[in-house]
């Protein structure tokens, strides 16, 4: 098999009634050029594995089927599928049919025609559900403040095949967001504008508070904000403490007026709980140490077809 110009690689999760229709879509769409897909089943149970199966026989070199042993999330079977790509760039986009393959050219037009090493497909309108959409945008808007990233992204890429290569190196991460790691090698980012549809089957796996969980483990993972938020903290608490101090001796000394239980039984426990806040964030991220350094694999490979 020649070198495909381009991998399409796709974190599959109990997608088991669309697959086919999905690889039917992608294979019109890509007709004349050189491509392979690369199907990624994050431990699915509705039998998307079988499928994958079944596909490889229809598309023998061009497809490859990978199935993990356990559920790692998205990024992660995302940067497994990158393993195994042998394309010049790599696409990236959801099982769920939300990102229309018909759109895949406008990333190949686009990157063609620019310089930049990833486009991004940046959807007109978002077919997501209220709570969904709610969740997505807030992580955007505080992702771009706290992490400082380029304020464009979505699921719907492509990436040039050199930096897919360094991002493979840094696949033993704890967690992986493809996202934030891309800004690390590149600023040459891009986008264009394209169609996003409505699930065709069942419905999404990212609820508000996994949503809200990813974006405290982006925080945690890329930026010190939570280390220097307990820094102005705590300088914060000190300040008003210190003229609180003063206060109750300024009371003492001029009125002869003794601080009362209540007021102490406030303090103490203000500052005690101030002090487990910050021991908490301390704590999260020596977690996170803990995980790099033992170098616990962030997936494992069950079967390749």
């Amino acid at each position: 098999m020649n070198t495909p110009e381009f991998s399409i690689v796709i974190p599959v999760f109990n997608s088991a009634p669309i697959l086919e229709e999905l690889c039917s879509e992608i294979d019109k769409s890509l007709s004349g050029t050189g491509y392979e897909m690369i199907l990624v089943d994050d431990d699915s149970s509705d039998g998307s594995w079988d499928v994958i199966t079944k596909l490889k026989e229809k598309y023998g070199n061009r497809f490859t089927g990978v199935r993990l042993g356990k559920n790692s999330g998205q990024h992660n079977a995302l940067v497994c599928g990158f393993t195994f790509a042998k394309g010049n760039a790599v696409i990236t986009m959801d099982d769920d049919m939300q990102h229309p393959p018909k759109e895949i050219p406008k990333l190949i037009e686009k990157f063609r025609s620019s310089d930049a090493d990833v486009v991004y497909g940046i959807y007109q309108v978002k077919q997501h559900g209220a709570l969904r959409k709610a969740g997505t945008d807030f992580a955007q808007i505080s992702s771009k403040i706290t992490v400082g990233n380029v304020g464009i992204g979505s699921s719907f890429r492509l990436i040039r095949k050199s930096i897919i290569d360094k991002i493979i190196l840094q696949r033993y991460q704890a967690q992986m967001f493809i996202d934030e790691v891309l800004q690390w090698y590149t600023s040459k980012f891009d986008s264009v504008e394209v169609e996003h549809h409505e699930r065709k089957k069942g419905k999404s796996g990212y609820t508000v508070f996994r949503l809200a969980r990813i974006y405290l483990d982006t925080v945690v993972n890329y930026t010190a904000v939570p280390l220097k938020m307990m820094t102005w903290i705590g300088l914060f608490s000190s300040v008003v403490t210190f003229f609180l101090g003063l206060v109750f001796i300024y009371r003492k000394l001029v009125h002869d007026v003794r601080p009362g239980f209540t007021a102490e039984i406030v303090a103490i426990l203000f500052s005690t709980s101030l002090l487990m806040f910050c021991m908490g964030i301390i704590g999260r991220y020596l977690h996170k140490i803990y995980h790099l350094m033992s170098r616990r694999p962030p997936y494992t490979i069950h079967s390749i077809v």
